[in-house]
């Protein structure tokens, strides 16, 4: 297998159609995957991450890629998208994947990398085993540990849907906070799809999720500019394939929760969730969750809702399966390999301890670490 080694995601029509034709081949296609996720990245953080794409080619085929990040040293990798997606990976066929990843390494060993850091690489996936076959071939310390949980719900047949409807519709919390905020107007759904709609709703969206961070003394990392610059691109992008939808409840005409999501591969992503503070005593952050669900089994060209990393009570609720990742590491080095095998039986060992757990917590938000 040839290895290319490109320093940007190019703009080109060719390779996207390639790109992603590969998606189309993975186990669980994703739109975490996708050139234009890819390109969103790279237009937003231009300053801070500098891509590394290696193309991965049978004669003229492309087969595989790895879109990749490195830091200002040249020694460290992670997925490009590590911080922005709920799920990462190396774009092959699965009988293609052992082949691919190990044609990766040699080529990040080359380049003097030293130490890789791929987070959020699903467990149901051929990567995990791949990784390590290559680490070994390539003389490096590979250590995979558990990562996150995505609750997702699984919309099954016509009857199955048909009961998850009523069963949603008849959560007793469902229906006592919809009674609530009916009291004051009309409850509807608005799913807005078209960048030109979009854009108009993006801003309200923006500040309702950091004004509830306000609320709570904290800062929403839709605060910064860039994170802005992401998702505006997202919507921009997706917009055009039809993928992207921006689904709003409103009491009235006044709009009190918001969920920035994705329609694509059989699949409704629900990427990030945020309500008005304000309206907190009714849950209307609960409310949009469950009239999405109730849509969602009405749409045949869907098989489940994925609700999105984070552990979340609301979440569990619903949910009625889920999908786990891994957080994998690959080092030159024994003694970082130990310190990361060491680092995170001791962070699981004090998640046994809530008060120990809180203590730390606490004394890292006064130190500032």
């Amino acid at each position: 297998m040839r290895v290319v080694r490109l320093w940007e995601v190019p703009e080109d029509s060719a390779l996207l159609e390639q790109w992603n034709d590969l998606i189309c081949q993975m186990e669980h296609p994703q739109v975490f995957y996708t050139w234009e996720w890819a390109l969103a990245m790279q237009s937003a953080y231009r300053a801070s991450r500098k891509p590394c794409v290696l193309a991965g080619y049978d004669g003229d085929t492309l087969v595989g890629i790895a879109c990749l990040s490195l830091d200002a040293s040249g020694k460290n990798a992670s997925f490009l998208s590590a911080t922005t997606a709920d799920y990462c990976e190396f774009l092959s066929s699965p009988e293609r994947r052992a082949e691919f990843v190990a044609a990766v390494f040699p080529e990040l060993r080359q380049m003097g990398v030293s130490n890789v850091q791929l987070a959020n690489v699903p467990v149901d996936s051929a990567t995990p085993a791949a990784l390590n076959v290559a680490a070994k071939k390539c003389s490096l310390h590979a250590y995979v540990r558990p990562a996150y949980t995505c609750a997702q719900v699984e919309l099954g047949s016509a009857s199955q849907r048909q009961q998850l409807q009523t069963t949603v519709a008849r959560k007793r919390q469902v229906r006592r906070c919809l009674r609530a905020l009916e009291t004051v107007a009309p409850v509807t759904l608005a799913c807005f799809r078209s960048w030109n709609e979009i854009k108009g709703v993006l801003p309200d969206f923006f500040e309702a999720h950091a004004a509830r961070f306000r609320a709570k003394k904290a800062v929403s990392f839709l605060s910064t500019p860039e994170r802005r610059i992401f998702m505006e691109e997202l919507a921009r992008r997706f917009s055009q394939s039809g993928a992207m939808i921006l689904t709003v409840l409103l009491v009235g005409n006044q709009p009190v929760a918001w969920s920035f999501g994705f329609q694509s591969y059989r699949e409704w992503f629900l990427y990030q969730t945020t309500f008005d503070y304000r309206w907190e005593e009714n849950s209307p952050g609960y409310c949009l969750l469950a009239k999405i669900l109730i849509e969602a089994c009405g749409m045949s060209t869907l098989t489940h809702v994925d609700l999105g990393l984070g552990a979340e009570s609301y979440k569990e609720w619903f949910a009625n399966c889920g999908r786990k990742t891994l957080y994998a590491t690959l080092t030159t080095s024994a003694v970082r390999h130990a310190r990361e095998i060491a680092r995170y039986r001791i962070a699981s060992e004090v998640k046994h301890h809530p008060k120990l757990e809180a203590v730390i917590r606490n004394t890292r938000a006064r130190l500032g670490v």
